[in-house]
């Protein structure tokens, strides 16, 4: 295989990993939507959570079950990890990579 087919084999890459990446962009932004306001309101909770005084004086679980808010939101936070949602996010981020690619491999 020549120098050109290279080139137009790595070219054609390029632009179906283009496509593919654009496809992707609406779903990730809401994704990213959802974990800034899961992360929001699991910060909130934790900051009432450490702020009332009866936090220290019960146990670990009575306190939590006092602060439902913060319960399930950290909850819900890391069963989104679980679930993935860092993938779903970081995804399109591969975007800049391949055009760097694409401009090195082609000289």
């Amino acid at each position: 295989m020549n120098s050109l087919d290279q080139a137009e084999d790595l070219k054609a890459f390029e632009r179906r990993l283009t496509e593919y990446i654009a496809c992707l962009q609406p779903a990730t932004g809401r994704w990213r939507m959802i974990l800034i306001v899961v992360s929001v309101c699991t910060a909130t909770g934790a900051w009432n959570w450490l702020i009332d005084p009866e936090t220290q004086k019960v146990s670990f679980f009575t306190s939590l079950w006092n602060h439902p808010f913060f319960t399930i939101s950290c909850i819900t936070l890391i069963g989104l990890f679980f679930a993935g949602i860092h993938k779903r996010v970081v995804a399109p981020s591969i975007s800049p990579m391949s055009n760097c690619f694409g401009r090195i491999y082609v000289l």
